[in-house]
């Protein structure tokens, strides 16, 4: 497949858009995968190529929330094994159930949670972990990657989005603390996938890879800026990946 310049400068710039977003409050490939279809490419195609560069692009901001110490390490290791599980079962039952009906909870959901996003003033602002005990965090933060997993394997997106969410409600976290750990399950489950459609060739490297340095970059600037400004910044666009989620949900419906 052949492409013209000005196609690659308008993917690339939509998925820096996506990767600063992402990595601020997840919900990126919102804007990615439309990028990759517009520019005319096929739908697997456009899977794996934005598979690809939002993989890398995860990686970086994962390991700049890591090396800032916004990560809750002893959480990690059952999250990644519990969200690569629940994604597999997603996409097994998948197959087998029309995700229609899970769209119109969405739809009735996102207007909820964004509410109370909204009216709690002080929502993500501290971290409370210590207010619950280690075995708590570590067993609801199991809980919370194989449900997000699953939804992510069945439908999947707003997956960053929603596990932010339920780190900051369930878990109390703190919003950027609650970001590290989403991307650091973001990037198993980007991994593993990934792998899949290089093995299946449905990747369009000369598409994917000057993708990839571009989301690279917006991943770096907005995860340093969501650590650096905190939840000032990650609050408000935390709601408006809320409502761009919604009304991709109502369009598709």
């Amino acid at each position: 497949m052949e492409f013209d310049l000005i196609q690659i400068i308008i993917i690339c710039g939509l998925v820096f858009l996506g990767g600063f977003v992402d990595s601020i409050a997840g919900g990126g490939g919102l804007i990615t995968l439309p990028a990759y279809v517009l520019a005319g490419v096929p739908m697997h195609m456009a899977l794996g190529s934005n598979k690809f560069s939002s993989t890398f692009g995860t990686a970086f901001s994962a390991f700049n929330f890591l090396r800032n110490g916004k990560v809750y390490i002893k959480a990690i290791p059952i999250s990644v094994v519990m969200a690569l599980g629940g994604s597999a079962a997603g996409a097994f039952v998948a197959l087998m159930v029309d995700g229609y009906v899970l769209r119109w909870i969405l739809i009735i959901m996102i207007p909820l949670i964004a509410t109370i996003v909204l009216v709690k003033k002080n929502f993500g602002l501290q971290n409370n972990i210590h207010t619950l005990q280690q075995s708590v965090i570590i067993v609801g933060a199991g809980i919370a990657a194989l449900v997000i997993g699953f939804y992510d394997g069945f439908f999947g997106p707003g997956t960053g989005t929603f596990l932010i969410l339920i780190f900051t409600v369930f878990l109390r976290f703190d919003l950027v603390t609650a970001n590290g750990n989403a991307k650091i399950i973001n990037l198993s489950s980007n991994v593993g996938s990934l792998i899949t459609f290089l093995t299946n060739g449905q990747v369009v490297f000369a598409l994917a890879i000057p993708a990839a340095i571009f989301g690279i970059a917006g991943n770096v600037l907005g995860s340093s800026l969501a650590i650096k400004i905190g939840p000032k910044i990650i609050r408000p666009i935390l709601i408006a990946v809320l409502l761009l989620l919604l009304i991709n949900l109502i369009i598709a419906n």
